[in-house]
Parts: C-alpha cells; sequence; structure tokens
C-alpha cells in the first residue's frame, strides 16, 4: 500500500448534482456485473449490466466458398488491379456482422414523499479507492445517505439506504428490462425473469423494419433477484404491484444478484430460469449471513488491495476543490490542471478493474458499460485496435490479473479460428479478423473489405500474451497457455504469406485497417499487398515465437523455418516525403487525416521501430505521424490516446502532454468517460497508457526512468509501476529531474537504468553512470530476486 494514501482525498469524482443523463452517471462493476449510478435524491437509478449477456446464440459463420475466390483476388491484386479485386473480396469473400453485447435493465428506487426542490446539501461522489458510490442529501432537517457498490468477492450489488432519524426511511423499488420481462414478487424480493433477442442486426442507417429479434427458443435467458433488509422500530416490507415497499426503516439494504443461461461460445444458452433463480437466490443467501459490515469490508479490502498498488501524483492543482464536472469544463476553458490529468490516469485502472477480472468477460468497446439494446458498433471486441487498446495498461499499471479475460478468450479464438483458416484459406493454425462476440466469431463481418477483411486481428492479440510474459517471468504461463496460440498464429502467417514483387514475402490480400489510398485513376481501395501493418505483426510474431521455443527448448525445426521466413519479410519502406509507408508503395492517401495509424505499430505498442537500432525509422515514423496530425488526424478518443503513447516512445514530452490535454479537453464527457464520439471506454484506457509511457518505458530491456516528463508535471511522484523483467518502480522528481527512484526485482538478472541525468545507485558507489551516444546516462547492475534499490541523481 502507498505510504501517500493519507494525503488528502483525490482520487474521486464528485458532483453537486444528478445525473440527468448516462454520460454523467457513475460506473461501479466488479467485472462480471456493473452499474450506471444516476444519484438521485427522490429517484435513483442504476442501469444495470452483465457481462455474459449478448444477442444471438451459437452459428456457424462461415463464408464456405471464400477460398474459391481467394487465387482469383490474389492475381488480381499481383496485376495491379486493386480496384477489381476488392470487388471480388466485398462480394464473396466476407461475412456477416456479430452479435451486440445487450443492457440488462434497471434498478429503480423512490424515495416516498421528498419532494427534489426541498432537497440541500447533495453530494454523489464515486470513490476509486474503495469502489463505493455515495449520495447524500438533507431533506426537511433529516440526513440521508445512500451507498452503493458491486462485490468481486460476493458476486452481487449491494444498495444501502441509511438515515440519522430513526423511521425516515420510506422508499419503493422495482426492477425493468428493454427487453420482454416479467417480475414475480415473493416477501422481500422482486424477481425479474428475460430473454435477450436471438439476434441483431446492424442497422447503422435505421433503414431495417426488425433489426432485433426475439425468439422464445432462442438467445440468453437469464434471471436478476432482488432481495432487501430493513432495520428500525416499525419496518414493513411489502410486494405491491411489482414493487417492494419498505415503511419507517432506520436503514434499508438491497442485495441484487444476477444469473444468464450462457454457459460457453459453443454450448447453447438453454439453461432453465429456475435453476437460473436458484443461483441467484443461493449468492444472496451467502452474502447476507456476512452481515452488512462484513460485506462492504470484503469489497472495500478486495478492490482497494489492487486500486492502491499505484499512486500518482503530478502536482498541485488550484481546482482540487471543484465538482468533476467543474472542473473539467475549467479544463477544457483552457486552465492547467496536473491533479485531473492524474485522476484521469487512476480512473482508466479503476475501470479497467471494473470490467475485467479473472473468471469474466474481456472489457468490450464499452467496458462492461451499457445501456442501449443497439449500441454502437454493437459493444463488440474491435481486434483492429480497440480491445487492444484496453488492455495496454493492464501490466505496467500493477493489474496483471485484470489481463485474463483477454488470454481466456484468446484460447476460445484460437479454436474457432482454426476452422476459420482452414476453410476460408487452406492454411494451418487459426485466425481472426476485426470483430469478435462472445460467440467468438473469427470470421469476416459484413460491410467492406476496408474494415471486414483483416486475418491479422489474432496475431495482435497474441502480442498480449507475450507482454504478459515479459512483466511476469511466468515461464509455466509461457508454456502452457502464452506458446501454444502464439505458435498456432505463426503457422497461419506462414501459410499466409505468398511470394511477391522482388522475391519478399508478403501477405496478399492485405488492408491497413479501416483505411484507403488513392490507384493511379483515383479510385480509393483498400485492398493490395503488404501492409505495414501485416509485415510488422508478422515480423514480431516471429521472433517472439523464435524466442520462446528456445526458451522452452521445444520447435526447432519450426524455429528454423519462422527465421527463413523472417529474412524474406517485406521491409519498412520510407517515402518520397520521409515518411513511413502505411503500404508496400508509395501510394497518395486517400484520407490523409485518418484516426488509424497503424503503420506505427512498430513504434508503439511495438518496439522494432526504436531510437537505439532504427534511429531512421523513428524519424520516418514521426514525420508520419505530423502529416496525418496536420490534416486532422487523432479526432477520435482512441486516436488521441494512441498519439499519446507515440510520442511518449518518440520522447517528446510536450507533445506527448499536448495529446493527454487534447483527450482530456475534447474528448471526456462530464463522467470522464471517453468520447470517441459516442462513448467508448479504448480511449480511457489508451490515455491511461499513454500517461505511464511518458513515465516509464521498458521496452528496450531496460528502465528508462521518466523518459517523456513534460514541463507542466514539473513536480510529483508516482509508485508502483511495473516494467518488462519483473520490476516495481518508485519516482520522484522536482524542476523536471528525477530526485530518486526505488526499484525493486521480482527476479535475479542483470537491469540497464537509463535516465536524462546521471544515476548514483545508493550503496554501491563503483556502479557509474556512462553517457551514451543519445545524450543520456545508463547504469547496468546485477540485481537479485527480492532485492530492493535507491538511485538518486
Amino acid at each position: 500500500m502507498s505510504q501517500y494514501n493519507n494525503q488528502t482525498k483525490i482520487d474521486r469524482l464528485w458532483y453537486r448534482q444528478p445525473a440527468t443523463r448516462w454520460e454523467e452517471a457513475l460506473p461501479i462493476g466488479n467485472g462480471r456485473l456493473g452499474g450506471m449510478v444516476y444519484g438521485g435524491a427522490a429517484d435513483e437509478r442504476i442501469q444495470l449490466n452483465e457481462d455474459t449477456l449478448w444477442s444471438g446464440f451459437p452459428r456457424d459463420t462461415i463464408q464456405y466458398s471464400s477460398q474459391r475466390y481467394l487465387k482469383q483476388t490474389r492475381e488480381l491484386i499481383m496485376a495491379g488491379q486493386y480496384g477489381e479485386a476488392e470487388d471480388v473480396l466485398n462480394r464473396e469473400m466476407l461475412g456477416r456482422d456479430v452479435e451486440a453485447y445487450q443492457p440488462m435493465g434497471h434498478f429503480l428506487l423512490h424515495h416516498e414523499g421528498l419532494n427534489d426542490l426541498a432537497v440541500d446539501a447533495f453530494e454523489r461522489e464515486l470513490d476509486l479507492e474503495s469502489g463505493i458510490a455515495t449520495t447524500t442529501y438533507s431533506y426537511e432537517g433529516t440526513r440521508y445517505m445512500r451507498e452503493v457498490y458491486f462485490s468481486a468477492s460476493d458476486d452481487l450489488m449491494v444498495c444501502t439506504l441509511a438515515a440519522n432519524r430513526e423511521g425516515a426511511v420510506n422508499v419503493s423499488v422495482n426492477l425493468d428490462s428493454p427487453h420482454p420481462y416479467q417480475v414475480q414478487t415473493s416477501g422481500d424480493a422482486l424477481t425479474l425473469f428475460s430473454r435477450c433477442p436471438s439476434h441483431v442486426e446492424s442497422n447503422y442507417f435505421r433503414d431495417h423494419p426488425e433489426s432485433v429479434i426475439y425468439e422464445e427458443d432462442r438467445g440468453i435467458s437469464y434471471v436478476v433477484r432482488l432481495a432487501a433488509k430493513a432495520t428500525g422500530g416499525k419496518v414493513k416490507i411489502s410486494t405491491i404491484k411489482g414493487k417492494l415497499h419498505i415503511q419507517d426503516a432506520d436503514q434499508v439494504v438491497f442485495y441484487l444478484a444476477a444469473a444468464t443461461s450462457f454457459e460457453s461460445y459453443d454450448v447453447p444458452p438453454t439453461k432453465d430460469s429456475l435453476v437460473l433463480e436458484t443461483e441467484c437466490k443461493d449468492v444472496i443467501s451467502k452474502a447476507t449471513t456476512l452481515g452488512t459490515e462484513g460485506l462492504r469490508e470484503r469489497h472495500v479490502q478486495d478492490h482497494s488491495a489492487m486500486f492502491t498498488r499505484v499512486f500518482i501524483d503530478l502536482g498541485i492543482s488550484a481546482n482540487e476543490e471543484l465538482p468533476t464536472d467543474e472542473r473539467l469544463q475549467a479544463y477544457q476553458a483552457g486552465e492547467q490542471d496536473p491533479g485531473l490529468e492524474a485522476l484521469y490516469f487512476q480512473y482508466g485502472r479503476y475501470l479497467l478493474m471494473g470490467s475485467s477480472r479473472p473468471g469474466s468477460q474481456p472489457a468490450n468497446l464499452q467496458g462492461i458499460w451499457n445501456h442501449q439494446v443497439e449500441p454502437p458498433w454493437h459493444s463488440d471486441y474491435t481486434i483492429n485496435i480497440n480491445t487492444e487498446m484496453n488492455y495496454w495498461p493492464a501490466e505496467v499499471c500493477n493489474l496483471s490479473e485484470c489481463h485474463e479475460p483477454l488470454f481466456d478468450l484468446l484460447e476460445d479464438l484460437s479454436h474457432t479460428g482454426r476452422r476459420t483458416a482452414r476453410i476460408l484459406y487452406g492454411a494451418r493454425g487459426w485466425t481472426a479478423h476485426h470483430n469478435v462476440d462472445i460467440w467468438r466469431t473469427s470470421t469476416p463481418t459484413g460491410g467492406d473489405a476496408s474494415w471486414a477483411f483483416w486475418p491479422m486481428g489474432g496475431v495482435w492479440l497474441t502480442s498480449h500474451l507475450w507482454e504478459h510474459y515479459q512483466f511476469t517471468g511466468d515461464l509455466r504461463f509461457l508454456e502452457e497457455r502464452a506458446y501454444p496460440i502464439m505458435k498456432e498464429a505463426a503457422l497461419f502467417c506462414l501459410d499466409w504469406l505468398v511470394e511477391g514483387p522482388e522475391g519478399y514475402l508478403v501477405t496478399v490480400p492485405s488492408t491497413s485497417p479501416e483505411n484507403k489510398f488513392l490507384t493511379e485513376a483515383g479510385e480509393a481501395c483498400s485492398i493490395s499487398m503488404a501492409s505495414t501493418m501485416d509485415m510488422t505483426l508478422i515480423r514480431e510474431l516471429f521472433n517472439r515465437c523464435i524466442e520462446a521455443a528456445k526458451q522452452l527448448d521445444v520447435d526447432q525445426t519450426l524455429a528454423n523455418e519462422w527465421s527463413e521466413a523472417l529474412s524474406k519479410l517485406y521491409p519498412f519502406r520510407i517515402g518520397s516525403e520521409g515518411q513511413l509507408l502505411e503500404w508496400f508503395k508509395d501510394f497518395a492517401e486517400s484520407e490523409p487525416g485518418h484516426r488509424h495509424v497503424s503503420h506505427l505499430y512498430g513504434l508503439y505498442p511495438g518496439e522494432q521501430i526504436n531510437r537505439l537500432q532504427t534511429p531512421e525509422l523513428v524519424e520516418a515514423a514521426r514525420i508520419s505521424l505530423e502529416r496525418r496530425i496536420s490534416q486532422g488526424g487523432g479526432h477520435t478518443g482512441w486516436s488521441c490516446a494512441w498519439l499519446i503513447n507515440l510520442y511518449a516512445r518518440l520522447l517528446d514530452r510536450n507533445q506527448a502532454h499536448q495529446f493527454v490535454r487534447t483527450l482530456l479537453a475534447r474528448s471526456t464527457h462530464p463522467n470522464l468517460f471517453d468520447d470517441h464520439p459516442p462513448f467508448q471506454i479504448d480511449g480511457n484506457f489508451g490515455g491511461t497508457a499513454g500517461i505511464a509511457e511518458m513515465l516509464l518505458q521498458s521496452h528496450l530491456n531496460e528502465l528508462h526512468l521518466l523518459p517523456a516528463l513534460p514541463d507542466l508535471w514539473n513536480r510529483g511522484r508516482v509508485e508502483g509501476l511495473r516494467a518488462r523483467g519483473g520490476y516495481t518502480v518508485n519516482m520522484a522528481w522536482t524542476d523536471n529531474k528525477l530526485t530518486s527512484a526505488v526499484i525493486r526485482a521480482d527476479r535475479s538478472d542483470s537491469v540497464t537504468i537509463r535516465s536524462a541525468y546521471p544515476l548514483r545507485v545508493e550503496g554501491n558507489e563503483q556502479v557509474e553512470a556512462v553517457l551514451t551516444p543519445q545524450g543520456d546516462y545508463v547504469v547496468i547492475l546485477s540485481m537479485t530476486a527480492g532485492q530492493t534499490i535507491r538511485v538518486s541523481s
């Protein structure tokens, strides 16, 4: 736990008025269950989610005729007939869209006899450290406090309402759902029975007469149970017309549990509703035996133990006492507020904890929070940047276990994707394209090749397996989970590559996710060969598989195949303007300010483009960024977040901070949710990762301390950041200069520490800092497992 936790409380969002729209409500979650708390006085609304509630059911999405057209498409591309190739691909090789993540319903509480206009001293807050949303208000001399939290320890939502006057709690509650539902009442409980749609069709142009389909015998069914326990003198709990009524209580505690018929991506969801109801009853029964305080303590201990691993202070802020929405408005008006930027960092960590825990589904486009039956982009897993960005902060921000749901998804995808690779492309291994849902769809979606046809999605996802291994050094994880999945993705790549121009191995057909170039005829087109993104991902995967095979002492023959293919991969190319090329030719760009910067993957999150080994590619990447931004690039929330990380890797500290500012000032809702627009959670996670990347980098087998510290963070400290190699790092700085760093090693190894200023290892004066050709300083020393050292400058 941080030694700074006794300081003034800054890890909270708070407001002086209730939320009137979803983007003002406060998110809470335990990985499986989530809620958006509006925090009203007379009327409380908590919008509910459960992570396995999706439309659809297991079905075959294979386009069986696809392989018939692969050879034709490749021949057209090789002949330079890109438009014709794209026409064939769009017509014959795409599929159907994925299903949609669904809302569960609402918990609705009405405070009887209370007039909102007469309420005073109103405040609502979200405490990030405890994971509790609190609403307080006074009415006619009585003070009320309502707390809401979602317990990961006990798998339910708890809502407590208390008053400082005996018998003053008089409320009614009910449940509803946007899906067809029934509510049954019994004693002190309500039970809602409902079912998700069997299909949600893409309907972006609102031209489908029945885009949401419900069928009695298909789709995921679910049950929500709400029980109440009141204390006080004269307490009466009754169920009238589908509502629970609590009268004359001192305090009431509501317990809400949910269960769904989802079992697995390949199992029809047929579990009986009575079984689901029993599951809910059991959860609530176990929770109530703990007592109100015991249940709360278990939640707070579990949540705060994770959250307090990292502390951050980026400097004093004049607006720290303002409500969060007013503070954000002042920031948007141009005021400096490093404390708000620190809060945004911690909020991203909080959101990852709330939407991705061991055993849950991974965080989707909206984390776990969604109120729409037809959410934007189906609130799916978009694996051409967005899902990956969700997990950029997992390791460096000391939430490694939050990565696990993504690894579970990868394991499932490696099974469904094996069939996709074989039938669509006649290839070994496994593949996935750009959209995934709970049914682990790995085939191309419908629409247009520019986004739908990208069989490298699975390859990108495998990078997270290697990252986890790099941070943890868990050899068993590498052997049993990571390498088998990476190996099969690399097998697909071996079979997907063909010989192209100049004898190089290339991907064909190939796209650069969602972007297009102009053909010689001026036609916007997405299909060619050997996009820089494709080649970068394959080069990275082959290198990592070779290293993994060496460490595990397996597959030497296969490692030789990867090595041979590596030597023939189409290389990075620099264009006529000095920019890093996005495609295999120096095509004119159809949209020069495009939101994706896929060709810069090698700079971040990859490491192939770096100032130590490829300085000429670093400069080309910088020029590419400048060109993209000058034409309006980075205009979405997540795209802006990617720019923070890219400029951090370029060590352009103030430009990196400028995009932190842009993300908060232009692309942030009042509740600090990322505004794509509309809401997408990836920008939150990308922003958090970017701030961490400005403070600590470890991708080049070294600890680079404060590599991109901006002028405006001239004084501060951070504790608990993690580095590759298994290090935990605390740092403090003054006048933009590192004053001290404390580094703890998980395992015995040599470590290189880099800093802009000469470093001294306290207690080891024989180790001297060396000035490098890059103009900074390094020290190299050996550390043993469990050892802690202190360095200063």
